[in-house]
């Protein structure tokens, strides 16, 4: 049986050598190494052997097998290198030719001014909210001093899935939610980023946009506490010589309420068509939070004072990139894209 191993090994490898395509070394492989192939035939015939015989005939047997995988795989590899180049020669492929360029990809410009909004922020000791897109009529408006029938409704024209379920139309719903979890602990500063939606379709405005909103709730804040804080955020995203404008404004949730300005990025504050010749910018909404929101959030409004901000990320990102049209933040066309 030894003798006839032997003999298995070295046809084996012999014709190995030989094959002249992979599909042929497959034939080969399956003669000798398949189930029904002849190194398998032979073991089969082991049972008969004494017990002194099978120790050595199995170890002769594993050498074979061992010899024949070693001739199997470098041959597959010479095969393999002989198959590529055959192809290369009748396709007419020049290996030496450069590839083609991948392109590489970069952060989109409302992400990268996001980031930039979370991290001075954060900075700042604030941490990060997040809560759900599609919010309840209670959460949206109510919970925020906009009871139904309210007029200031009119202002955020709102996509509603039912009476009480909505796409939200900005990112507040997420401090009551916040105020509700963590009463009566202070203090509470988070911001909170995300998407919000409002049926708004034109150069300055998009169904869907960008959102980041800030809360400050604590003892004795004031409002010299939010002017200081947004003057700060301005000269950090602007410029160190942006200058800030507080004008008196109305929100529903906060009282008093501001209008942020910032001077003209485009003209520094002397007046251009790009600020209509006024010397400012108009970049957020900001005010003392309201009474009876605290005290829906389950704090005692006697005791606790608070301030809010809001943003869109896609007028920050327009007027540090003198963008003069918000939709081609939308259209991802790469000749806009890459200039980021």
């Amino acid at each position: 049986m030894e003798e006839k191993l032997r003999i298995i090994e070295k046809d084996a490898r012999q014709a190995m050598a030989s094959a002249g395509s992979l599909e042929e070394l497959n034939e080969i492989r399956l003669k000798y190494l398949g189930k029904k192939g002849e190194l398998t035939q032979v073991l089969r015939g082991m049972g008969a052997l004494s017990a002194e015989e099978r120790p050595r005939i199995g170890q002769v047997a594993n050498e074979v097998r061992a010899s024949i995988d070693q001739e199997l795989a470098a041959r597959t590899t010479v095969l393999k290198e002989l198959a590529i180049g055959q192809r290369l020669k009748e396709e007419g492929i020049d290996v030496t030719l450069p590839g083609v360029p991948v392109l590489r990809g970069g952060r989109h410009p409302l992400s990268i001014v996001s980031e930039e909004i979370q991290t001075f922020f954060l900075g700042l000791g604030y941490s990060i909210a997040d809560g759900p897109e599609i919010e309840t009529d209670y959460y949206n408006f109510e919970a925020l001093n906009l009871p139904k029938d309210h007029p200031a409704r009119d202002m955020q024209d709102t996509f509603f899935i039912n009476n009480q379920t909505l796409l939200r139309t900005h990112t507040s719903p997420v401090q009551v939610r916040t105020m509700e979890k963590m009463a009566p602990e202070l203090p509470v500063k988070i911001i909170v980023p995300g998407k919000v939606y409002r049926r708004d379709d034109d150069a300055t405005h998009s169904p869907m946009f960008s959102q980041v909103e800030g809360l400050a709730v604590d003892r004795r804040i004031t409002f010299s506490d939010l002017k200081g804080t947004l003057d700060l955020f301005a000269r950090e995203m602007f410029g160190p010589k942006t200058k800030t404008r507080f004008r008196p404004s109305y929100f529903p949730f906060t009282e008093p309420s501001a209008e942020v300005d910032i001077s003209c990025v485009m003209c520094g504050g002397k007046g251009c068509r790009v600020c209509s010749h006024t010397g400012w910018l108009e970049i957020l909404g900001s005010g003392m939070v309201h009474p009876q929101v605290l005290e829906v959030s389950g704090y005692n409004s006697e005791q606790v004072t608070g301030f809010a901000f809001g943003m869109g990320v896609e007028r920050i990102t327009m007027l540090k990139y003198g963008i003069d049209d918000l939709r081609v933040l939308f259209d991802n066309d790469l000749r806009f894209l890459q200039q980021f």
